[in-house]
């Protein structure tokens, strides 16, 4: 997210550490089509990623993008899915890029009972994950705020929403920050097989299913025909892509410099947009990612991308530098800040392709026709 003027506090990495580069080029696209549904016994899980994260970097390059279609529709599980049940394995990276500062942060909890304690009581499978793309606010502390509402264990939905609103004013009261300060907020909660995305703002969720890329946010831009309208009724005002000429997007948390007083209505909103869905086996991963990866890659590219390095190495953490150094190849202008998270411990499968078993002949007539073209040329 880029805002018209420059408030960039630097950012603390929470995680320190550097990753090796070098990974074997990717080649044509579609290869991941071919052969039979075999996997390498090296493309183990790997046993050595922690449960709770915050901050982590590197990338990657990509030679071309998929030809594989695009983002398909949500289909509705199937019978023999209603045994299955994900398990959780996510990695992360984050880079500054050519930002003078980071910005970004992220937070994946790949085992919510274990991370929340007591007050997981009513938990027995779950995962949090979020991506925050900001300009001087931050705003990890969201999860908190979901699982202390009182609507958490009856109407989850609702309880995210609400934890929305309340992070939004906790920055509009937070004394240490500006009041233009803000951040964009996407979030993934799954409880379970069921999955809930939030979105305010410019980051996108991108689920893998069998190859397929699924976008489950929307890019809140001002300039999105909805988020325009809605901003005109409340008398915002759009110059050159810009909210009010100053927010790149259309709804953030924070930046109560545009908001004005709690309360009132403005063009700039915190709600969150929602989308659930029920995983199942066929849903293999999920790429979570802010504005500098998505402004310089399509959602199915990543999601092939993304597919050949877990069938290569089956580790999301690999996964996520890769994406971010392909990002940085194609000279991305924004941080950047990947999360991938697995929902099997197995690599996905290779996709086959049935063959055709018709015959295909030509008459003697068109023989004949077509030998007396060769012989005249």
């Amino acid at each position: 997210m880029a805002p018209a003027t420059d408030v960039s506090p630097q950012a603390t990495k929470l995680e320190d550490g550097s990753f090796k580069s070098g990974f074997n080029s990717m080649e044509d696209e579609n290869e991941d089509t071919l052969g039979n549904m075999t996997q390498a016994s090296a493309a183990k899980p790997p046993r050595s990623l922690s449960a709770m994260r915050h901050c982590s970097s590197s990338a990657w390059l990509i030679e071309h993008e998929s030809v594989m279609g695009a983002a398909g529709l949500k289909s509705p599980p199937s019978r023999e899915d209603s045994c299955f049940l994900p398990v959780f394995r996510s990695g992360s990276c984050s880079e500054k890029g050519p930002k003078q500062y980071m910005e970004d942060e992220f937070i994946c909890i790949d085992d919510l009972f274990q991370h929340l304690g007591p007050a997981a009581s009513c938990l027995c499978l779950g995962a949090f994950y979020g991506v925050f793309d900001g300009h001087g606010g931050q705003c990890s502390t969201i999860l908190n705020f979901i699982v202390e509402d009182s609507n958490f264990a009856t109407g989850t939905k609702k309880a995210v929403k609400r934890a929305y609103v309340k992070a939004d004013h906790a920055l509009a009261d937070a004394k240490s920050l500006d009041r233009s300060s803000g951040t964009t907020a996407l979030t993934a909660l799954i409880l379970e097989r069921t999955m809930i995305i939030a979105n305010a703002g410019d980051s996108r969720a991108v689920l893998g299913k069998r190859g397929r890329a699924i976008e489950l946010s929307k890019d809140h831009k001002p300039n999105c025909t909805s988020e325009r309208l809605r901003i005109e009724e409340l008398g915002g005002v759009i110059y050159d892509g810009y909210l009010n000429g100053q927010l790149s997007v259309a709804r953030a948390l924070g930046d109560w410099h545009i908001k004005g007083a709690k309360g009132s209505k403005s063009p700039l909103s915190c709600e969150p947009e929602l989308e659930e869905i029920l995983l199942t086996e066929e849903d293999q991963f999920l790429i979570m990612g802010c504005d500098g990866l998505w402004d310089v890659m399509s959602s199915q590219c990543a999601v092939t991308m993304a597919r050949k390095e877990l069938m290569q190495h089956n580790d999301p953490e690999k996964c996520s530098r890769a994406l971010v150094k392909e990002a940085l190849q194609r000279n991305t202008c924004d941080n950047l800040t990947v999360v991938v998270v697995c929902f099997s411990p197995d690599p996905p499968p290779k996709i086959e392709i049935p063959r055709s078993y018709k015959r295909r002949s030509i008459s003697a007539e068109g023989l004949d026709l077509l030998k007396g073209v060769l012989n005249n040329e």
